[in-house]
């Protein structure tokens, strides 16, 4: 369903609306929010945010706006993790000042020159990968991320494991090529 049916039936019939917008965004702002969360919270904690996300989303846009949906909820969805991130954080003592006696103790071998290219770069993957659409992004997302198998792939989104395999093996090759057109080799 496009952006644009998803917000005239927002329009025309607000829960079916909503209900189309879930469906179509939950594994979008699942992936964000998973990614910005992980190491500070539990699986729990991603689904509360990403019910946070949605009742945001719910409350806050106008469905006679004409705005871009996947821009804006990927936004909203970075913003409320974040949030979450720093809350979950100084719940359990993350944070640490860099006054602290033992922030040496603390500080491991970590290369952070690294891992700043690798978020760099693991944030170009994933926009490259939006940029393919569904179901294209979504098979991509829901086998290399979450390791998901073609038959549990098919399940969710309504085709055959045949079919799954088969668009996910055309939406790598397009994918090389749009990392390509950009210059990133991996």
């Amino acid at each position: 369903m496009t952006d644009e049916k998803i917000l005239t039936l927002m329009r025309e019939a607000p829960s079916n609306g909503q209900r189309a917008l879930f469906d179509k965004y939950y594994n979008y702002v699942f992936s964000i929010v998973s990614r910005i969360i992980n190491g500070f919270g539990s699986q729990n904690d991603s689904e509360e945010c990403v019910i946070d996300v949605f009742a945001s989303i719910m409350m806050k846009m106008k469905p006679d706006d004409n705005i871009s949906l996947r821009p804006y909820i990927g936004a909203v969805a970075r913003n409320k993790a974040i949030s979450m991130r720093r809350s979950l954080a100084s719940k359990s003592g993350l944070c640490v000042s860099s006054d602290d006696e033992s922030v040496a103790e603390i500080a491991g071998d970590e290369n952070i020159e690294e891992n700043t290219d690798n978020s760099v770069l693991a944030e170009q993957l994933l926009s490259k990968i939006g940029e393919l659409g569904a179901p294209d992004s979504v098979i991509i997302i829901q086998k290399y991320y979450y390791n998901k198998t073609s038959g549990e792939i098919a399940e969710m989104t309504g085709m055959s494991p045949a079919a799954v395999r088969v668009r996910c093996g055309r939406a790598m090759k397009q994918l090389k090529k749009l990392l390509n057109a950009d210059g990133i080799t991996l």
